[in-house]
């Protein structure tokens, strides 16, 4: 990224304060690191983390990466890089049945492209929620034997009923306050295959009534038969993202977990899930934090996963790196470049308010990326042939050109002169406009590079051009 120095830019990011108003304040001191996650005990008798702070990038590995996700990784990597800390490459992979191999090489190989590496100090940080299901299902009975999670057996729709509106409370379900060895049971059943999906899910119990709908004992584990890219069909249940979230979190010793606004109202329930684990001694302190910033929305883009899967899947466009796409694969193969992807990043910032971002900003962050780093070349998109009737048949010459306008020191390069030479279409004109100061009958310019020509006559084909 050497040569896009000379482009300076004060990117706005709130995060940056929070972070180092948690280092002036030693939030995190003490926090211990045994050289890989896990739970309290792993990390106990571990020594003092070295790190600062640590922050992670976790994509679903369910489709390829798009220039929203580029934000993010700028954001993660470049925060650990910037404060002495170390960012981790997880992949949140509790949802068996959109989620494959494929994704997986493709968001690694983004990750690489953009410049960063999940690996420090000979340590690898490539890590999969999927390795954590044990853990997680240990969480999940500890949150039984305690009271505070329960197996419902209420229909979907049931469900959804008596969960209330956003104006009024919601009903404790009918099988709420069966007793802990009637829930463990059952639990044990759903994890040993013994109901159909659907039939039955774990719910954390907190509070039907509050005004936050997101903590009226919300699902943290569901049924589903389905095959996974990592553990196989060792599992028929599977945690929700939002009860995965914190656990892996706290298990990587996450100071710092940076999502987007949609989240914030989930904040409250990442923090029960984790003040109750801690409390029955399945986690330590200090817990990880969660902090929301505003997505990347571009005008004239769809960066929506499930319409660019569409778009693929039904052959509008050749693949996930069609250069049309919005993808990382796309931009990658348009001649987009790390750096610009840099400069706009830091040109937009980071808030927690939404807006939108004209996509000329970013064209106009490659450009001043490319206009520095690029060396020149001459292409001829809709050519007309030129002969030069005055020029020797059968005879070249070199003409010499720069390879870059502001850089004498990259030397130049030879561009052949003969009797043919070809020009673009559109700087040829029968009947030139007014304002028109280049090729018509009776009027010269210069060739690039070449000599003063003029036009003294012109022919057309059998079409008329």
């Amino acid at each position: 990224m050497s040569d896009s120095k000379t482009i300076t830019q004060t990117p706005s990011n709130f995060i940056r304060g929070v972070i180092e108003r948690d280092l002036a304040n030693k939030s995190f001191e003490g926090k211990t690191w045994a050289g890989s996650p896990g739970d309290a005990s792993h990390h106990r008798k571990a020594p003092i983390d070295q790190a600062k702070i640590r922050t992670r990038f976790p994509p679903e590995p369910n489709g390829y990466l798009h220039i929203g996700h580029a934000k993010s990784i700028f954001l993660n990597f470049g925060l650990a890089k910037d404060y002495e800390g170390i960012c981790h490459l997880r992949f949140d992979d509790t949802n068996p049945e959109k989620e494959n191999q494929e994704y997986v090489d493709s968001i690694k190989s983004n990750v690489s492209w953009l410049g960063f590496s999940w690996e420090q100090n000979k340590t690898t940080h490539l890590y999969f929620a999927s390795n954590y299901f044990d853990f997680m299902y240990e969480a999940a009975e500890s949150l039984i034997q305690s009271g505070y999670a329960y197996v419902d057996k209420q229909t979907p729709e049931e469900i959804r009923i008596n969960r209330g509106t956003l104006t009024e409370p919601g009903k404790n379900s009918p099988w709420r306050d069966k007793s802990i060895d009637e829930h463990l049971t059952w639990f044990r059943e759903m994890r040993d295959g013994k109901h159909p999906d659907g039939s039955m899910i774990l719910r954390a119990k907190i509070d039907m009534a509050s005004p936050n709908i997101n903590l009226r004992d919300p699902a943290i584990y569901r049924i589903k038969r389905a095959h996974h890219h990592n553990t196989g069909d060792t599992w028929c249940i599977y945690p929700m993202y939002t009860f995965a979230h914190p656990i892996e979190d706290a298990l990587e010793k996450i100071t710092h977990s940076i999502c987007t606004l949609e989240f914030e109202d989930q904040r409250p329930f990442y923090d029960w899930i984790l003040d109750r684990l801690i409390e029955n001694g399945l986690l330590s302190k200090p817990q990880p934090r969660q902090y929301e910033f505003a997505r990347l929305n571009l005008t004239y883009a769809v960066l929506s996963k499930r319409k660019l899967i569409e778009l693929v899947e039904d052959k509008h466009v050749t693949g996930w790196d069609d250069p049309r796409l919005p993808t990382l694969e796309g931009a990658r193969r348009r001649g987009y470049t790390p750096e610009g992807f840099k400069l706009f990043t830091d040109r937009i910032g980071v808030s927690k308010a939404d807006s939108w971002i004209d996509f000329a900003t970013l064209e106009e962050s490659m450009r001043e990326v490319l206009n520095i780093s690029c060396e020149r070349r001459i292409a001829v998109l809709d050519p007309i042939e030129l002969e030069i009737t005055n020029y020797p048949k059968n005879q070249d010459e070199d003409c010499f050109a720069p390879n870059h306008p502001l850089k004498p020191e990259l030397g130049k390069r030879v561009v052949k002169l003969s009797r043919s030479v070809w020009i673009e279409r559109e700087d040829f004109m029968e009947e030139p406009s007014k304002q028109f100061f280049r090729l018509y009958p009776g009027n010269m310019v210069r060739l690039r590079y070449g000599y003063v020509v003029k036009c003294t006559s012109f022919e057309k084909d059998a079409n008329g051009k």
